[in-house]
């Protein structure tokens, strides 16, 4: 049976603790209502994004912006939804005062309906008494107030971690993603079969956030054993991000993004090891296409037939392994010349957000595809969410 369920947007949320559930509940069959109140749909909410820094509290910067596509305040009957997941940042600051806010969590709650929650998120349920006699966690600092609320509160010994307590799922922090949109699936009533692949990413600095993180935190939610290797870097290094969007100008603008945390080491993988290979866009492809060991990686992949998923400026990789040739591809538009002369068969991405199989090769134009990316995806590897 489909699913619907909320997400409660507000100006300056948190930028992944808003589209990575966002995009991966589509991916898995999901309908996803973003609404925030006092806008309508086809508005944006600005984001932040918060990291751990060397100073006494997190950093912000400003995210991407948040396409809206529901109408809060139009939204009649609440029943119609089958959970509600809540975003942290600073958003939950002062949706936390709106009565309408409140008045919507309580009627989840009290319908005993699934509210995932997350790091800063969890001021809402608090103001709206819904946390009383629950275990939960949260950001470190919302512990007071949790507390005075009458939860029963967990001390996070990561920033990883999650607490279910009946039908309220909390998580700390974006790093917990995996396990916190899993317990939500599981909340829904979902049942993931197939996801016992091992899925390796290409990685480089300046690729595309979203690109990076909502694929790969989509597929460790999934059960995937998922690595991201860089070359020249090893297990724990990390690469900065681009935040790239879309506001107006002639081209894409560009932000500094997050320090994304590699998980294995490029000199030491083991190609054969793996059942399919994610190139995430931005701008790493361009010097990445200049690697001969990433050409030979992505060779081995498309050799050996194992699905290779590529997005946005990613195809320059392919482009330049040669390995396009009679293939049907898309991808950004910038990217066209690429692709055309590689020989491969170019698929206008109109809307911007398509994109297509070919073989065992899904190709994407940006990162507002990425539900139809990652379900595609997961297609190739036979992994299915049923609910």
């Amino acid at each position: 049976m489909a699913k619907r369920v909320l997400l409660l947007c507000g100006d300056y949320m948190e930028d992944s603790e808003a589209m990575v559930p966002f995009q991966a509940l589509q991916a898995y069959g999901v309908a996803v209502d973003a609404a925030c109140p006092g806008k309508k749909a086809g508005d944006v909410c600005r984001t932040s994004i918060h990291e751990a820094s060397c100073h006494q509290t997190y950093s912000e910067s400003r995210g991407h912006n948040f396409s809206l596509n529901a109408t809060f305040d139009d939204i009649d009957d609440f029943d119609k939804y089958d959970g509600l997941v809540i975003p942290g940042g600073r958003a939950p600051e002062y949706l936390s005062r709106n009565v309408s806010v409140l008045d919507c969590v309580r009627k989840f709650s009290t319908s005993g309906k699934p509210i995932a929650s997350i790091c800063h998120g969890q001021l809402i349920l608090a103001a709206a008494d819904t946390v009383k006699g629950r275990k939960c966690t949260a950001y470190p600092s919302l512990r007071p107030v949790l507390i005075a609320a009458g939860a029963q509160w967990v001390e996070p010994e990561t920033r990883a971690a999650c607490v279910v307590d009946g039908s309220i799922i909390t998580g700390v922090t974006y790093k917990g993603h995996p396990e916190f949109i899993r317990y939500f699936i599981e909340a829904l009533g979902g049942k993931i079969t197939g996801s016992d692949k091992r899925v390796l990413f290409i990685c480089g600095d300046y690729m595309e956030d979203y690109e990076v993180t909502v694929p790969f935190q989509s597929l460790q939610t999934l059960g995937c054993h998922v690595d991201a290797v860089c070359p020249k870097k090893k297990a724990g290094d990390s690469c900065v991000t681009a935040v790239h969007d879309f506001e107006g100008d002639q081209t894409y603008s560009e932000k500094p993004g997050y320090h994304f945390t590699l998980t294995a080491s490029y000199e030491a993988i083991d190609a054969s090891s793996y059942d399919a290979l994610v190139i995430p866009g931005g701008r790493a492809p361009e010097y990445l296409a200049l690697d001969e060991t990433v050409l030979a990686l992505v060779k081995h992949f498309m050799e050996s037939r194992k699905p290779v998923a590529s997005i946005c400026h990613g195809q320059q990789i392919l482009a330049a392994a040669d390995v396009l040739k009679g293939r049907e591809c898309t991808s950004y538009p910038a990217v066209k010349l690429h692709v055309v002369l590689a020989g491969a068969e170019w698929l206008e991405p109109d809307p911007i957000d398509s994109c297509y199989t070919d073989g065992n090769l899904v190709t994407g134009a940006a990162w507002p595809g990425h539900p139809q990316f990652i379900s595609q995806l997961m297609a190739l590897l036979g992994i299915h969410v049923s609910f």
